[in-house]
């Protein structure tokens, strides 16, 4: 077939009837309240981060250290080498639990580290979409970073509600990145289609079907032909009609992320965010079942690891 870019969808003469789609499981995501706290405590002062490994590792104490124990070494000192380590272990006990320490060396180098580590992945996860989808992506992170902050600044706002509401936001980010990506390989896939040459094809084998002889072996070979070209068809729409929900989902997280950065500030219960955060929760679910549905459909074109 050939690939002169998207075309529109035209509709063949017969359909196979669509499949039903699985009930959703429309409370599987939001429920998950520990998985949706594990993402968010990754990233915040919640986590019990490596104090006694950033404690260990930093410059001027490995420099002290090995240099005592070098200096030991040297004069054949079995006390100094003593005294050094002593000196170690009193700082690997008592350096990593110091607040002004965490505050000052600790914490801006293990936030450092990590949000290189978080960057470096999601700048992987995006090399497949456009210039466009990267920077909604990246707007989207922005944002949920401003609903953090405001969130924290809330006295409503428990350090519980952080764990378990703010940590759906990550569950939201995430379902909007593989939305994304998902929407952007099937428009590729799209876009090599020629749906005006198909449509010829289609035509050609059903007038072959239609004038043939019945036991014929050419017009047994033309109706399989056909049915194929028809399960192609009908595959086509079930892309479209993904894409369109997707795509309408991804522009709702959006907008509800801006309303909740708007208001977020000024809310006196709770229960305001949890619910608006579980309605999106409840719509990422049935997008993940609809787009199961649609690559089970795909599987047979050899559609699955495109």
């Amino acid at each position: 077939m050939g690939t002169t870019g998207k075309q529109g969808l035209t509709t063949p003469a017969q359909t196979t009837a669509r499949k039903e789609s699985a009930p959703v499981n429309a409370t599987a995501l939001r429920d998950d309240t520990f998985g949706a706290s594990k993402a968010f405590v990754k990233g915040t002062v919640y986590e019990k981060r490596p104090y006694v490994k950033a404690a260990f590792a930093n410059p001027y104490n490995l420099s002290l250290f090995l240099g005592g124990l070098a200096a030991a070494g040297l004069t054949l000192s079995p006390l100094l080498a003593l005294v050094v380590l002593g000196l170690e272990i009193l700082w690997l006990v008592y350096a990593p639990g110091s607040k002004l320490l965490q505050r000052l060396l600790w914490d801006p180098q293990i936030d450092k580290e990590r949000l290189a580590e978080v960057q470096a992945a999601l700048q992987s996860r995006m090399q497949s979409l456009d210039e466009n989808d990267r920077e909604r992506v990246q707007e989207l992170v922005a944002r949920q970073v401003e609903i953090n902050q405001l969130a924290a600044q809330n006295p409503s706002f428990t350090g519980e509600l952080l764990r378990t509401e703010l940590g759906k936001t990550d569950r939201l980010v995430e379902a909007f990145i593989d939305m994304a990506v998902t929407c952007s390989r099937y428009e590729q896939y799209l876009e090599s289609i020629d749906l005006n040459e198909l449509e010829r094809d289609r035509q050609r084998w059903e007038r072959v079907a239609k004038q043939g002889e019945k036991d014929d072996e050419g017009t047994n070979i033309a109706r399989k032909n056909l049915a194929v070209i028809l399960k192609r068809f009908d595959k086509m729409k079930e892309i479209h009609r993904y894409l369109m929900v997707a795509r309408g989902q991804l522009d709702l997280i959006e907008n509800s992320f801006q309303l909740i950065a708007d208001q977020i500030v000024t809310m006196q219960s709770p229960q305001e965010l949890t619910g608006q955060l579980d309605e999106l929760l409840d719509g990422v679910e049935s997008i993940k079942q609809t787009a199961a549905d649609t690559e089970r459909l795909l599987n047979p074109m050899g559609l699955k690891d495109f």
